[in-house]
């Protein structure tokens, strides 16, 4: 089972390193790639067609500015989609992001994390591959009982000083 992990340019990878890195953490195969959706539309229909015939069970998309290519590989792709919104040098704010990802339409769902929150996005993407893989399940669970013992553990430390 693999995440595939696109994105609508290179200038985009600093963010979605860490959708990457969090799947290796994981140990969940991914497979990554350019995919812009104003520059490359027939890749993104090619992609969005049949990324589910190449062992792909979710998508998780990001894009700065417009933003279009999570909802646009959503709309072709039968697999779940997270979108990423990514603050980007042609960005608002990032607002233009996050609001071109969320506000999709009925029947065109996107998952939509934080602006560049695509940590969050390949732990989302875990928890779904999870709920058919039981390996990767046991390890979200310790992944959650990390973030419970780190927090615990500063709590101890405040509370001795």
């Amino acid at each position: 089972m693999k995440v595939g992990i696109i994105m609508g340019s290179t200038s985009d990878l600093p963010v979605m390193q860490d959708a990457i890195d969090i799947l290796k953490g994981f140990d969940i195969e991914t497979e990554v790639d350019i995919v812009s959706a104003h520059r490359t539309p027939d890749k993104l229909f090619d992609y969005g067609k049949n990324a589910h015939t190449r062992d792909i069970k979710v998508i998780i998309a990001g894009a700065g500015g417009a933003a279009h290519l999570p909802g646009m590989i959503a709309s072709l792709s039968p697999l779940p989609v997270i979108g990423v919104p990514v603050k980007s040098s042609n960005s608002i704010d990032g607002w233009d992001s996050v609001l071109s990802i969320l506000q999709m339409p009925g029947g065109v769902p996107v998952a939509t994390v934080a602006l560049n929150g695509a940590k969050n996005a390949g732990i989302l993407a875990a928890q779904i591959i999870g709920t058919s893989d039981n390996c990767v399940l046991d390890k979200v669970i310790a992944y959650k009982k990390g973030l419970q013992l780190k927090v615990e553990e500063g709590a101890k430390k405040l509370r001795s000083s």
